[in-house]
């Protein structure tokens, strides 16, 4: 073969070999970063939970009492005194397949494929139960039982639909004018001047605040539910991923802006996984933060090259790929540096209260711990064990919640 030809092929092969990198490089960035869009009748998969489709084997559905509504309500974890959450007259029992993802301690919800949703309890003692399968208390199933075979996926999501649907409560869908464009979101008015704004976390929607809103009504809170770019009815992101908050941010901003607008006095920050990192680039560049009194954050992304990598690896892409992941997605514009941009573990200027655990695999918890060890008189960690990220509240609802209560307390 002549010098010319072995020359030849020999680029060709490399420049092929450097086109089919640079794909694999983007489409393991876009497994990692694209939003997760809600298909009709299909439930967001969040980050931290799994995609796969467990079996129910039996399924008895649990007596729903009568809500103001005339609906059966979600279940209240030890509380009788909130008109809007009622626990079942009897709880049911559903029997799936044995999986990690089946046994995880708490609460959670049930999404099937056909959109039916059902909200589940701790795993059950079933001494002449099969290895293969389990039992969990079955605390609210709105249409009926699951049928034998159905396919069920687990998630944090223990509440799903509008605030209406989910917890009988009155709210308004505002537009929220964006940087790019119209911000979908709930308004569910209360009594007090301070306002919350809840910002949910990677793969969730809106709904994610549905599990803190009545711990949130019960204090009187007005509260803004916000959607953000790459959720339905939201503007696109830039070229159709997410950023991991780095690009989001504003729309939080807009948030403020809106509330500020509307009579809000002052202002906490809610946030989950990303939410809580927009939230934290909010209060240290946000032109409204003078208005802000507080910060809630659950398991924030403060380290995105390994949030970046974790998301990656989650969904099937192999290791060696994930150095070219890294690379494409700051070809796109993602800094993998701290997550705040100015710096690992910046003093949040407000009162801070973080809710992580050490278990949580997407964002790691060791950045939160170093956080609230810096800033002992400002920020507050709250730790959950044995709880996936975002997931907090689903492995201890009442420690969790009492914990909210007491710095929001101490902040309004």
């Amino acid at each position: 073969m002549r010098p010319q030809t072995t020359a030849a092929l020999t680029a060709t092969t490399v420049l092929g070999a450097g086109a089919v990198a640079l794909w694999a490089g983007r489409h393991a960035a876009d497994l990692a970063l694209k939003p997760a869009r809600a298909r009709p009748a299909r439930t967001p998969v969040p980050a931290g939970f799994t995609a796969s489709w467990l079996t129910v084997h039996a399924c008895t559905a649990p007596t729903e009492p009568e809500t103001p509504g005339g609906r059966g309500g979600p279940v209240a974890h030890g509380r009788t005194d909130d008109p809007v959450r009622t626990s079942p007259a009897t709880p049911g029992r559903i029997v799936l397949t044995r999986s990690l993802a089946a046994e995880l301690p708490g609460h959670y919800g049930l999404a099937g494929r056909d959109g039916r949703h059902a909200a589940v309890g701790p795993v059950l003692d079933d001494p002449s139960g099969s290895p293969d399968t389990l039992v969990r208390r079955l605390d609210h199933l709105p249409d009926g039982a699951f049928s034998t075979g159905a396919r069920v996926r687990l998630t944090p999501l223990v509440r799903t639909g509008s605030p209406r649907d989910a917890l009988g409560a009155d709210y308004t869908e505002v537009d929220v004018p964006g940087p790019d464009g119209s911000l979908p979101a709930w308004f569910v008015p209360g009594g007090r001047s301070t306002w919350v704004i809840a910002v949910h976390g990677l793969g969730g929607t809106r709904e994610q605040a549905l599990t803190v809103l009545p711990l949130l009504r019960r204090l009187r809170l007005p509260v803004l539910s916000l959607g953000y770019r790459g959720d339905p009815g939201a503007p696109r992101p830039e070229h159709g991923v997410g950023h991991l908050g780095a690009t989001e941010w504003p729309d939080v901003d807009a948030a403020l802006r809106y509330a500020t607008r509307h009579d809000a006095a002052r202002i906490v920050l809610y946030g989950w996984s990303t939410g809580a990192t927009m939230a934290l680039r909010a209060v240290a560049e946000s032109v409204y933060r003078e208005r802000l009194c507080g910060l809630v954050l659950d398991s924030p992304v403060l380290d995105r090259r390994a949030t970046l990598r974790a998301l990656a690896a989650s969904r099937g892409v192999p290791r060696m790929l994930l150095p070219l992941a890294e690379r494409a997605a700051e070809g796109r514009g993602l800094r993998l540096s701290a997550a705040t941009d100015s710096g690992p573990s910046p003093c949040p200027p407000v009162p801070t209260l973080l809710l992580h655990g050490p278990d949580d695999t997407i964002a790691p918890w060791d950045a939160s711990r170093a956080l609230a060890a810096r800033f002992p008189g400002r920020v507050t960690l709250h730790t959950v064990r044995r709880a996936r990220h975002a997931a907090m509240w689903n492995v201890d609802p009442s420690g969790y919640e009492e914990s909210v209560r007491r710095f929001l307390t101490s902040v309004i």
